[in-house]
């Protein structure tokens, strides 16, 4: 039997419990070791208590860190450099194994040959039945056709460490992972489909959540930098709207600058073009789900804050990656 480890970077969310417990009810062979990183920067010393419990068995073989908030791919880092096992499964805090995982993920691991670095598993995504999906819980569900997410991915440690780990110039739980992927497979290995399947509940969000994933555009303009102008098509990752959300954000910026100079008519011109781009955003996003009043208002209120977020942090990424060196380098 080909044995591994676990690691699960966390911010010690309400669904670490449930997360931990699935594993510890999971059949088939242990883990050899589990280590947990808490990554919240600075955590108050009287709240360094973990659900640990819940481990039952498990607990003498996990092991604490601290990754200091600096973001779960430098998290992940952490948990790996304290592993031994030739076999290194990354698990996000808010997913559920199912209850033959350790078993199927003993069949992935013994079954990959020896070119393939990386083996996922199958993510799974509840919907609420009845009912359209909302627009968060339909951007969770796409979590289900996502390629090489590290929700439940389980890595050759070797191959890791050949590569350098994960690029810990992503901050937040997105793109670190195609990033990784991607020079793995230039590296000249495989990553293929696993059988265990794991649950990925929608977890509850505010109003702004999808504003502030906005974020993540900074992101892809470091993906744009590292990997080519194609890294989309590489990565087999949905292009998103940010040429449109540009374009919008741009006539809404003109229309601004045309009013305040004294050109009405061509200030109109512009706005006019920020309202049809607006409101075709939120039209899009309207439609596919229930049309509550609530979601409605959320679709109007984000669709006009979207737009010139994303492009802000689109511009802001790629001015700060602009000399960005390769990961290895940065590594060494």
């Amino acid at each position: 039997m080909t044995s591994y480890a676990v690691v699960i970077p966390t911010l010690v969310r309400d669904t670490l419990a449930d997360c931990l417990a699935a594993l510890a009810a999971a059949t088939g062979p242990r883990p050899d070791e589990i280590v947990l990183v808490d990554d919240r920067p600075d955590p108050d010393p009287a709240a360094l208590d973990h659900p640990l419990g819940v481990l039952g068995d498990l607990r003498e073989r996990t092991t604490v860190l601290t990754g200091g908030g600096r973001g779960p791919a430098a998290a992940r880092n952490t948990g790996m450099r304290a592993v031994c096992a030739p076999w290194v499964a990354f698990l996000d805090d808010d997913v559920q194994v199912g209850p033959r995982w350790c078993e199927q993920l003993a069949t992935d691991l013994t079954e990959a040959p020896p070119d393939v670095a990386a083996v996922q598993g199958v993510i799974t995504v509840p919907l609420p039945g009845g009912r359209r999906p909302t627009d968060w819980e339909r951007g969770t569900a796409g979590l289900a056709r996502a390629r090489w997410i590290t929700a439940d991915m389980a890595y050759r440690t070797a191959v890791l460490k050949q590569v350098g780990g994960f690029d810990e110039r992503f901050p937040r739980a997105f793109r670190e992972d195609a990033d990784l992927a991607l020079r793995v497979l230039d590296a000249g290995h495989r990553i293929r489909q696993g059988s265990r399947t794991t649950r990925h509940p929608v977890r509850p969000a505010s109003r702004w959540a999808s504003v502030k994933q906005q974020r993540g555009n900074a992101d892809d303009a470091l993906m744009r930098h590292l990997h080519g102008p194609d890294w989309w098509d590489k990565a087999v990752a949905p292009r998103g709207r940010i040429r449109r959300h540009a374009a919008i954000t741009a006539a809404g910026a003109a229309a601004c600058v045309l009013a305040a100079t004294g050109h009405r008519r061509a200030a109109a011109a512009c706005a006019a073009g920020w309202a049809a781009g607006t409101a075709e955003f939120a039209r899009a996003r309207i439609l596919p789900g229930p049309r509550t009043r609530d979601e409605v208002t959320t679709m109007l209120l984000t669709s006009v804050l979207i737009p010139p977020a994303a492009t802000w942090h689109r511009l802001a990424g790629a001015w700060r990656h602009r000399n960005a060196p390769a990961w290895q380098e940065t590594a060494r």
